[in-house]
């Protein structure tokens, strides 16, 4: 059955207060339509973790410069709403412009804080488009929880960073990015890859798993970055940004050994602009020789040339890397000459100090 379609916000605000007379918990997935299996990952989410879930369908033309791709964006609700009633969605808010912003409107939201850089460089006016429109959308309906895809990773933390300061009772929700098999994020974008550009495109996310690796196993990070923008380069991509951040705020990063890290990269392809991003996981029990590290730092930027991937270093000879580290000066003899984690000095050359 088809989920009930509605335009206005008066109509989707009676609905969630006939929900909330039963007690009934209320989730949303905001999208701007042309849904694919990432979208429907974040409804199949909502729907297990709220009672009745709201799609939104709105291609928000405040996030968007007079220079892109407005007009040209995929509308495709039709579709959408059989694959929406596939699913068994309960609500669909699909919006005119004039209903979301009427004549008069004069209110924009401007993040500070996760906005800064990256997107905002190339899309100054982004994010105020992204934050106004949330918000206003999650004030339409109020739902105890909104699911936003891990894909557009500043943008989650933008989300996050808007509700939590202006103090909206919704819990954003952070979903993992579904890939295609050959590792290329889903994107309602991918659509206007030609065949020659699309067997291509996965070399993005080849780059990113290439330079995480890299940094985990103690590469430094410029040459490695370096490493990737050339090799994309070389696959035809004109690349914005490739970068590692503090993955809780985005702040460039400090090189601590116990900050999170995220490596995240734009780049386009043609006429087709692509945004992915991965974790970078490190592990505290790692522990390298001054020759092992040598020797991979040797061997990374051929491997990050020929084929986005440096050799796998075999960590399971360490008989002493599930250790806690020792009392500084009290070193064991045979960790005298080793990498060593736990001296500050000897740090696996992280980046900037």
């Amino acid at each position: 059955m088809n989920p009930e379609t509605m335009r206005t916000v008066r109509d989707v605000r009676r609905h969630v207060a006939l929900w909330r007379r039963d007690s009934l918990s209320v989730g949303m997935v905001p999208t701007m339509g042309a849904l694919h299996e990432g979208h429907l990952a974040l409804i199949r989410e909502a729907q297990s973790r709220t009672d009745r879930v709201i799609v939104t369908l709105f291609v928000n033309p405040s996030q968007f410069a007079p220079s892109e791709d407005l007009a040209a964006y995929p509308r495709t609700e039709d579709s959408d709403r059989e694959k929406l009633a596939a699913l068994g969605a309960d609500l669909l808010f699909a919006p005119a412009p004039a209903e979301i912003y009427p004549p008069g409107f004069a209110t924009e939201i401007a993040v500070g804080g996760p906005a800064a850089g990256l997107e905002s460089e190339f899309r100054p006016h982004f994010f105020v488009g992204v934050a106004t429109v949330v918000s206003k959308l999650l004030l339409i309906g109020l739902p105890d929880r909104a699911f936003f895809g891990e894909k557009d990773y500043q943008q989650l933390l933008v989300v996050k960073q808007l509700v939590r300061d202006l103090d909206i009772p919704t819990e954003i929700v952070g979903c993992a990015t579904v890939r295609e098999p050959d590792g290329l994020a889903r994107s309602s974008r991918n659509a206007y890859l030609s065949p020659d550009e699309r067997s291509r495109a996965a070399s993005l996310y080849r780059a990113l798993q290439a330079a995480a690796e890299a940094v985990r196993a103690g590469a430094e990070w410029e040459p490695t970055i370096a490493d990737a923008r050339q090799a994309l380069a070389a696959s035809g991509f004109a690349v914005d940004y490739f970068e590692i951040r503090n993955a809780e705020t985005l702040a460039p990063a400090s090189g601590s050994s116990r900050e999170p890290l995220r490596l995240l990269a734009a780049a386009r392809l043609g006429r087709t602009r692509l945004i992915d991003n991965i974790p970078i996981e490190r592990s505290s029990s790692m522990r390298r020789t001054i020759g092992e590290l040598f020797s991979f730092r040797v061997s990374a930027t051929p491997s990050l040339e020929a084929g986005f991937g440096p050799e796998p270093i075999d960590e399971g000879n360490d008989p002493h890397a599930d250790e806690p580290c020792p009392p500084s000066g009290k070193l064991r003899p045979q960790d005298r000459l080793a990498y060593d984690p736990c001296q500050p000095k000897r740090q696996r050359h992280r980046g900037p100090p």
